[in-house]
């Protein structure tokens, strides 16, 4: 038998799991250190631990909050597909396939209409409530159609999504807020600077929600009839897991702006290597999702430097690569079975 088809015992895959964890968190941390360092303004850490005062105006203004929202925000749309993938047991739903995103644009889009001069928190709410409503329209479109083939439950979701944006861009032209409206349409984290991006902390508390429940989740998303004999209520925890990931894309999409695929592809390379448990998988989900999103970042700083590519243009190329050799590896699977 090849090397790679002997069966590990628990406690040599227990091993390996701590290892993989080890590896990201220190490929994590020296990615930060590197994104830290690049930027326009030149920036030496040197002079930093020596003390002086521009460098470490430019870390705590600028370098750190960017480092930090990238790091939250790939976690946290990393474990918002986990949990649609998880609840709908569809691994091609994400905030971006589901329309998601484009109910939280609409949201924005709604309160910058009738409530301009509100404060960035009154924007994540009215867009949470909007983006939460849509999601459970989708959810309540895929129970009335009780579709079998996988691929048609995300095109679904992006055919609302697409009637949903075409909708918020005709009120953006009509009422003149097109210029408003563009720092939602792709994200950028060139404009994090203290002050402004300290609203993503509120997803941390979610984060630590989703791992409480995570098991529950994960019966949930083996069907209604399962869950109930287990004697949890089906549609308390499905509400949940919507409430969950429409806070988490309101927040990153008021905040940073939409940022697609990541939501889809990292659930799915991770559950290759480490199977469906979401419990299980938490952690390198969320360790490899802000390890892409800095990844990406880094390219869009230095393809131009000193000018920069916007974090949802570089996200769009890689994230559609990957998506198409997943479907292929999964074809490939489902052909081998």
């Amino acid at each position: 038998m090849p090397f790679f088809m002997k069966k590990d015992t628990m406690e040599e895959k227990k091993k390996k799991r701590i290892m993989m964890n080890l590896v990201l968190l220190v490929i994590l941390m020296g990615l930060s250190i590197l994104s830290i360092g690049i930027g326009a303004e030149e920036f030496s850490f040197f002079d930093l631990l020596k003390g002086h005062g521009q460098e470490s105006f430019l870390m705590s203004i600028s370098r750190l909050p960017r480092t930090l929202s990238i790091i939250i925000t790939g976690a946290g749309l990393s474990m918002a597909g986990l949990i649609m993938q998880t609840i709908t047991n569809n691994k091609f739903v994400s905030p971006s396939t589901a329309g998601t995103m484009e109910w939280c644009r609409l949201g924005v889009a709604i309160a910058i209409l009738c409530f301009g001069g509100q404060a960035t928190g009154f924007k994540v709410t009215f867009a949470f409530l909007v983006s939460l409503g849509g999601t459970m329209l989708f959810m309540m479109l895929l129970q009335g159609l009780r579709v079998k083939n996988a691929f048609i439950v995300p095109l679904v979701g992006m055919m609302m999504g697409n009637v949903v944006s075409s909708v918020t861009t005709f009120f953006a032209y009509q009422y003149d807020i097109i210029q408003n409206m563009s720092s939602w349409l792709q994200g950028n984290f060139s404009l994090i600077i203290k002050g402004r991006y300290e609203i993503l902390y509120l997803g941390i508390p979610c984060l630590i929600l989703v791992y409480v429940y995570a098991s529950r989740f994960t019966i949930a998303g083996m069907g209604e009839e399962f869950a109930t004999g287990l004697g949890l209520s089906h549609k308390k925890i499905v509400m949940l897991g919507l409430i969950i990931v429409a806070f988490l894309t309101s927040l990153i999409v008021v905040t940073i702006g939409s940022i697609p695929f990541i939501g889809l592809i990292i659930p799915n390379i991770v559950s290759l290597y480490h199977g469906d448990n979401l419990k299980g998988t938490l952690f390198e989900t969320a360790m490899l999702g802000a390890i892409f999103v800095m990844l990406c970042d880094i390219l869009g700083r230095i393809v131009i430097a000193p000018y920069e590519i916007s974090i949802s243009v570089i996200v769009s190329v890689l994230g559609s690569f990957i998506f198409i050799i997943l479907l292929f590896w999964k074809n490939k699977k489902g052909g081998a079975a």
